[in-house]
Formats: C-alpha cells, structure tokens, sequence
C-alpha cells in the first residue's frame, strides 16, 4: 500500500487544520452532550452548540499551528503527548463519568502507581492504540513544510479573529457560559488537563507556603487521655446500617454504644477534606493543623496512614504501611486491618498523659473496592470484579462497595476493643471519612465532582463517636462538620488557646478544664 499522502510535503495549515478536525471529532462528543443538554431549543441554541464546535477548531488549530511552526520537532512532541493524554483523559470521562476539573488533577497527581494501576483495563489500551496513536503517527510520519513567517502571521491572526467572532456572537450568553463553564472546562480537549493542572499546582503552591501559626495551646489537667482519630476513605453515610441502612453493614459497632453524628465533608476529594478534618475552621490559608499543632503544644501525636493526601506533617511518629509492614512483619500488609498491629504496645509506651493517633484509612477506594478487603468479609456476593464500574452490574458493584464498609465497621471495632483494655487512660474514638461515593447514581461514579455540583452521594459522610468515660457525655447537634474534630480533640485532651471554639466541641465541658 503507497502512502504518498504521507510522503507529499504538507504545510503546516494543513496538518494543523486535520489535527484540529479530529481532535474536535474524536475527544469532545461527552463536551458536545453536555451542551445539548443544557442548551433550549432554537436559534440560540444553535448558536450556542455551533459555537462551542468552531471554537475548538479554532483554539485547538492556533495551538497546533503555534507548537508547530515555534517548536518543529520538540512542537510534534508536545502535540503527540497531547493525543496520548486526550485518549486516557477521556476513557476516564466514558468509563468512570468523571469531569477533568483541578480537584481531579490533584487525584491524579497524589494518587499512588499501585492504586492508578487499578483504573486502566484492556478498554483504556485500546483508547490510546485506536485515538491517541494514528494521529501520532500521521504527525511525525507526515512530511511537514514549515512556510514563512508571513504565512505564519496571516494564519495565527485568522485563527484568533475567528475566536474573538465566536466570543463577541455570544456575549449575550454570558450567564449559560458562567453557569456552564465548570462542567465544559472539564471536558474540553486538551485544555482541561492543562488549564486545569496549572490551577491545581497554583493551589499547592499556596497550601505549600509556611504554615501560619496557631495562637499556643496550654495543657489544663494532667489527667491521661488518649485521642484515636481514624480517617475515613469514601464511605458514604447511606451505606452504614448505623444510619439506617437496610443491609447491616455495621454490626460490631451497633454493639458498641457509640455515638452518630449526620456531617456533611467540606469538599469531595481527599486531599481538602482531609485538610478540613485537621482545620481549626474552614479557611483557604496553610494554618497549623491538628497533629502539628498538638504536637508543638506538649501532646504524644502518632500518624499510621494506608493512604496519602494529607498535608505537610511536623510530627516526629508517622509511619506509613510499609513501614508498618516492615516492622510488623507477620501482619497481612494488603489491608488497611494493618494499622491495627502493635496499636496497644504503642498506647501502652506513650509516656505522655496527652495523646492523639491518627489513622489514615483507604478501604473503601474505588474502582477496585473487592480488593480492599480480606475473603471473610466478602459477605454480600456477587461482587464486581472489573475496574470499568460504568458497565458493571450495579447490584454487584454495591455488594462490592458495601463489603468495605462492613469492612471498615470491623475496624473502627477493633480500635474500640483494643482502647476498652486501656485501663490507665480516658480514651476516645472518633471515625470521620474525608468524603463520600457515588455508585452509579445519576450515572456517577466514584468522587471529586465540585462541591457546588456535586451529589448527596459524594459529601454525606459518617460521623462517629465512642469514649469511655461514664463522667463525659457527648452533646447533641443536628449537624456537624468536619472542623469539629479539631475543637472536639482539643477538648477532650484538656488543650485550650484564643482559637478554640465550644460551639465546635462535641464532648460535654471537662469539669476539671473548665476549672
């Protein structure tokens, strides 16, 4: 087979132009779908999906056009990175139904290979082999002609005079573009990755500034307390017989007096609602949070973590599983159950009277929930075995899902257990997950939808509480947030400073604290 067309000289125009048109073609029909239905029939209607089509053309040609004609070989590069990462970025749009926003990117960019290794099936391979590598191979196989610099003017300025027409014809659609613009940013190629990763590390960027301090803490008693703080992953409220769902997913902790509290997370991607458990109040700054703070303060603070996503820690004991794994080598190391090992000891060999453990949980993480799990939990059967949860039978899929929280419930138990045989301490539990899940409802998968539009699913979490002191209650509230961790801690540690807030705290008042 003669492939002239390949070997016949090309300007650049023209190469740009069959970039531009298959990328539009190819990668943008969930953008398409998402404008039709938005859009009201008619005339403006109309014109709004035509304009978002020759918009594409346009950006995605001047960016062809400018990489190639600046860049020549390093410009093929970049564009032939480009495809690779329209084809992964939307196998994840058709198969987990997620949008490509900053908080997304951040996932991406925070998730471990172990874990992003879970996501990718034969469907994402053929992805890339039949939408991100043809166009790669027509641009290095295809004989390019750079033309001059005028030509270059003429078409940058024809192609930007194009957009700016597109965007003068709407602008009395600049309240459907606003109301709208969060869910196309997300599924524009190739700008939502980009746009958006640019975003997202500007936001590290300021997260990762010196922290501000906290006003000091001052330690009122010398009573021992120990604090147990376990931090949930994407356990959803409505999955906890705890909270009346029907299937008892809960039945070591419904024997365990412990206290239910209905909470909603601060955002529904772990690494801002992780922040936000450990946050003294909801705020875009880097102030101290929890553990660092108790820590410089005077208080034992140890950090067990099966996950990631937390911000910068200051504290001398953290440890990770395969630190864990390592010292504790007869443990099952596959399951979150790991944090569990030497948990006592550990207790026991604290010879500070103030105490917080903080356990960093990741068992109900999708796609894979049936590998998040040992055998002997695998009550609820059929479960779903394959990482493209988009076509999986949904009662299997939520067996799967529901195991993790039966799961779970086992070791929030376990942590209970273990601190009922600390006799010389007043202790306490409370499990908070950083956000929820969706299992297919509305045909969403899994989390980091934006908090605006996210649904119930993905930020109605569980919030619960256990202690052991007979002469410490616990408060009734309608609703808590994730920020009353902070103040509770504080509280039942017997630590005050300037920022401490009652109306945050969910123990009864410390007698002994208040005096």
């Amino acid at each position: 087979m003669k492939l002239d067309f390949l070997r016949k000289p090309k300007g650049i125009k023209g190469t740009s132009l069959v970039l531009s048109i298959f990328t539009t073609l190819a990668f943008h029909i969930p953008a398409f779908k998402a404008v039709l239905d938005n859009i009201e029939s008619g005339w403006n209607g109309i014109l709004i999906f035509a304009s978002v089509a020759i918009l594409m053309l346009a950006v995605n040609y001047f960016f062809y056009y400018l990489l190639l004609w600046l860049g020549r070989f390093v410009g093929k590069i970049i564009i032939a990175f480009t495809f690779i990462a329209d084809a992964i970025s939307l196998y994840f749009i058709n198969t987990y139904e997620v949008l490509i926003t900053d908080m997304m990117m951040g996932n991406v960019f925070n998730t471990r290979f172990s874990e992003a290794e879970g996501f990718f099936s034969l469907s994402a391979v053929l992805y890339i082999l039949f939408l991100g590598i043809p166009p790669c191979i027509y641009l290095f196989a295809k004989r390019t002609d750079y033309n001059t610099f005028k030509s270059f003017l003429k078409n940058i300025g024809t192609s930007l005079l194009i957009i700016a027409l597109v965007v003068l014809a709407n602008m009395r659609n600049t309240l459907w573009i606003d109301n709208n613009s969060t869910q196309l940013g997300s599924l524009l190629m190739p700008w939502s990755y980009t746009v958006n990763s640019i975003r997202y590390y500007n936001k590290v960027k300021k997260r990762n500034q010196k922290e501000i301090p906290l006003p000091d803490a001052t330690i009122t008693n010398d009573s021992k307390d120990v604090c147990v703080l376990i931090i949930g992953e994407s356990a959803r409220r409505q999955n906890f017989s705890l909270y009346g769902y029907e299937r008892d997913t809960n039945p070591l902790l419904a024997g365990d007096s412990v206290k239910t509290y209905i909470a909603n997370s601060a955002a529904t991607y772990t690494t801002a609602a992780v922040k936000a458990i450990l946050d003294h109040k909801e705020t875009g700054k880097l102030y101290e949070i929890l553990p660092n703070y108790l820590y410089r303060n005077g208080a034992d603070v140890i950090w067990r973590s099966y996950n990631w996503g937390q911000p910068p820690l200051h504290i001398e004991k953290y440890i990770t599983h395969r630190g864990l794994a390592e010292k504790y080598p007869d443990a099952d190391a596959r399951y979150d159950g790991l944090l569990l090992a030497g948990l006592k000891d550990e207790i026991n060999a604290s010879d500070n009277n103030k105490l917080l453990i903080i356990l960093h949980l990741s068992t109900s993480h999708g796609p894979t929930y049936n590998q998040k799990y040992p055998a002997e939990f695998e009550t609820f059967k059929p479960v779903c075995q394959t990482v493209e949860i988009s076509t999986a039978d949904k009662q299997e899929l939520l067996n799967a899902y529901d195991n993790t929280i039966l799961y779970t419930d086992y070791i929030v138990h376990s942590v209970i257990e273990i601190l009922k045989e600390i006799t010389d301490r007043r202790c306490c539990m409370m499990f908070v997950s950083d956000h929820g899940e969706s299992l297919g409802e509305d045909n969403l998968f899994m989390h980091g939808m934006p908090k605006n539009i996210a649904p119930k699913e993905q930020f109605e979490i569980p919030f619960i509480v256990w202690q052991n002191d007979k002469n410490t209650g616990m408060k009734d509230f309608d609703e808590v947030e994730q920020y009353y961790v902070f103040h509770s801690v504080m509280n039942y540690l017997g630590m005050r400073s300037e920022i401490y807030n009652e109306e945050m705290n969910i123990f009864e008042p410390n007698e002994d604290t208040e005096n």
